[in-house]
This record gives C-alpha cells, structure tokens and sequence, in this order.
C-alpha cells in the first residue's frame, strides 16, 4: 500500500508526463519539418492511372531495360519502341541497337509486343491503313499509355522526356499516339510509317510534337511517294512530315542548308538527304530523312541509328 507521500510522487510524475506530452504538441513553427518536395519534371501517375496500367501490362506483359547507372534521384527520359508488322520488342530492340547503347547515352527503354492477328502476326492498330487488317479495336493509345504509367511508376520518369520510336507499322503507331497523346510525349521517330492520310480530320494533336520521319525513297511495302497499301490511301513521306510542320508552327519553305547523313550501311557516301522545316514555336519540330536509294529495312551500322534517334530525342524536349 503506497504511502500519502508516495501517491503524490507518482502524480507528479504524471502530471509532468501530461505537461510535456501537452507541450510536444505545440512545436515551434520554425522547427516543424519541411514538406518532401516534388520534383515537377517527374512523372507521377495518378492512382487510378497506376491501377489501370497494373491492369493492362498484366494482361500483355513487355520488356524494359534501364541503365547500369542508374540513379533513383533523379529524372530520366524514357523511350518507347514500337516493333514493325510481324515483327515483335525483342527482335526490333536487337535491330534498331538502342538497348546496346543505352548505358552510353542514359535512357530508360520499354519495347512491347504488338498482338497477334488471324495470320499469326503481331501488329498495332495505329491508323486506317495499318495494320488492324481483321478489325479487331484494340486499343493500344491505352495500352502505351499503361506502359509509359507502369514505368512511371516503378522508375523516376522526366515527363517532358517521353519518346516513342517506331518502324513500319510501329511508325504508324508512333504517329497514331502523338495524334491522339500529344500532351504526353515530346517527340517521335518513324522509320518507314506513315501519318493518316486523313490528317486533317483524323488527328488533332493538343500539343506540337517534334516529328522525325525517315524513310527510303525504293521502300516497296510502305510507298515513300504515297499511294495506296491495302487498299488505304497512305500519304507521302513528306506530306507526313509537311502536316506535323503545320502542328508545330514551322515554316513550310524547308532549310536548304541541313547536311546530308551516312546512315546506310549499303549505300555509298553520304546517301541521307535531309528536309528540314524551321522557325518552329516551342515544342514543334518536323524534319524528313530520306535514304536514297534506301528500301524498307535499311541496314545500320551499330550505333549509328541508335545515335541519329537519340540525338532528335535528345534535342526535343518539351518545352
């Protein structure tokens, strides 16, 4: 049994205890922690958007690679690459060289696969000409939306350093999305795609988009001149170019000073031609590379396409 003298003790003790806890709540101002702050370059998707592309990469898997070095404190670009017709991620990576490099350059990469059609070919459903030749409707805006969400959401993404490059049916694909998603992404290389043909009324980008085609003038699967490919009208390579030059707020009387390129493998000299569109408002940029004499699947040597697709990158931004 405690003594009187006992009691008081020990109420003392808690009523000092009740003091301080009563004074720990009131913190001096100039010692309450900062908040965290946010990075306003960095990707952040919402947590419906990080659910959705839980979702949708779940149920169509793809391959990403990040650099050796890697650095989680900082923002870092990504690109997207869009295999050809047929074709799938792996196989278009180990063709256009852009995982080879990526540690030299500094980018995150993400290559899908296209889903299968009635033929066994993987494909994108991009524009009306290619490459849903069953009909199908699949969303893929959604589903690149999904991955470049799902990377956000497992790597620190600059989303003013988003980019998406494609071939054949992966460039109509490519066009499709900065159609569609032009707040999204800053710029897009296609190699041997092709915008709507309809562009006027079929694409109504929000955003200018830094726009690179490159294509060879003897392509015999995607007509460089235009045309016709399945039966669709398919524009020219310069009209895809020319419409994206309008987007960014150009100059449709092309820069006569741009130098030619080596890219070819097969081709002697420096076979590239370059059509470039200045005076660009921020954001815009269009430009034409053509490989003359280059057909469909023109040969690289290592590194050099890898270089020429991240220097557009590179360069193109957002604003």
């Amino acid at each position: 049994m405690k003594t009187k003298r006992q009691t008081a003790f020990l109420f003392g003790l808690g009523g000092a205890g009740l003091l301080l806890g009563v004074l720990g709540g009131c913190q001096d101002p100039q010692l309450t922690p900062e908040p965290p702050v946010v990075d306003p370059d960095q990707l952040v998707p919402s947590e419906a958007a990080q659910k959705t592309a839980k979702q949708l990469t779940e149920a169509r898997p793809y391959e990403s690679k990040v650099p050796k070095n890697y650095d989680a404190s900082k923002n870092w670009p990504l690109v997207v690459l869009l295999h050809g017709y047929g074709a799938n991620g792996v196989g278009q990576d180990v063709y256009f060289g852009l995982s080879l490099e990526m540690d030299r350059l500094g980018f995150l990469e993400a290559y899908p696969d296209g889903t299968y059609d009635s033929k066994n070919k993987r494909f994108w459903n991009a524009t009306d000409v290619c490459c849903d030749f069953d009909k199908k409707g699949i969303d893929d805006v959604a589903y690149i939306d999904a991955i470049i969400d799902d990377m956000a959401s497992r790597y620190r993404v600059d989303r003013k350093r988003v980019y998406l490059v494609g071939h054949s049916n992966g460039g109509f694909m490519s066009y499709r999305y900065a159609c569609d998603r032009s707040e999204r992404i800053a710029a897009i290389v296609s190699l041997a795609g092709a915008n709507f043909a309809d562009a006027a009324n079929r694409c109504k980008p929000k955003q200018p988009v830094a726009v690179l085609q490159v294509h060879g003038d003897k392509d015999d699967a995607v007509p460089y001149s235009g045309g016709t490919m399945a039966g669709w009208t398919v524009p020219s390579a310069l009209e895809s170019a020319k419409f994206w030059a309008g987007v960014g707020g150009c100059s449709l009387t092309t820069d006569p000073s741009a130098p030619n390129l080596d890219l070819e493998t097969n081709l002697d000299g420096t076979e590239t031609t370059v059509t470039r569109f200045p005076g660009c408002k921020p954001g815009g940029a269009a430009e034409l590379w053509t490989i003359q004499g280059g057909g469909h699947i023109p040969v690289f040597p290592r590194g050099v396409w890898a270089n020429a697709v991240w220097g557009w990158f590179a360069s193109h931004p957002k604003p």
